[in-house]
């Protein structure tokens, strides 16, 4: 992979670059990263995701990512939801993911929160493309040390959750969740995929 990435000829966000040895690590960089999505599913998935990185790497967690599916159903939000005092027990035994009691309890209760504002919103995909009016922003950024970890919008964001009563959602983690969703579009301007999002 190290090889292949630094020969095809395709210059990539420095970060992308750190992990070259790690496929998956690039693989969500080029097809995932800045694209804007719409499914509910994948909205709460990458919610969770950025919250349990709290004090770790993406790394870390992206490398546990189809573990965390599997421990968290797939992330259905209904069944996470409904999680009992012995599903969390189980899940603070399994060594596929973060096993840290506040980050599984938040998960719970930021699924029943979730459902909450689909019920108000009608999903959560009309919620909260509703703090970019509809539309992604689209960075300019020279390098990655340009990209800011949080913004205004991240702050409102952030804000709006924590009233509801999400945790693990402060404005560092959102900013990073707006990046994962292509609310925002943040790959630098010399990044192959800067080229193709902004079409």
């Amino acid at each position: 992979m190290t090889n292949s990435v630094q020969n095809s000829g395709k210059k990539r966000c420095g970060w992308a670059l750190s992990h070259v040895d790690k496929p998956f690590y690039v693989e969500y960089h080029d097809a995932e990263w800045g694209v804007p999505v719409h499914d509910d599913r994948q909205f709460f998935e990458m919610l969770i995701l950025e919250g349990a990185q709290a004090g770790l790497s993406w790394l870390t967690i992206l490398a546990r990512r189809e573990t965390y599916r599997a421990a968290f159903d797939d992330f259905d939000v209904h069944k996470i939801a409904a999680y009992d005092e012995a599903k969390q027990q189980t899940l603070l035994a399994d060594p596929g993911i973060i096993r840290n009691k506040l980050k599984i309890a938040a998960t719970i209760q930021n699924a029943r929160i979730f459902i909450a504002i689909q019920k108000e919103f009608g999903s959560f995909d009309s919620y909260v493309w509703n703090f970019v009016g509809g539309t992604p922003i689209i960075n300019h950024w020279p390098t990655m040390g340009d990209v800011p970890v949080s913004t205004d919008l991240s702050d409102a964001l952030s804000k709006d959750l924590k009233k509801r009563g999400m945790k693990f959602v402060g404005t560092t983690i959102i900013y990073a969740f707006l990046q994962a969703t292509g609310l925002v579009m943040d790959h630098t301007v010399d990044c192959y995929r800067y080229k193709e999002l902004v079409k």
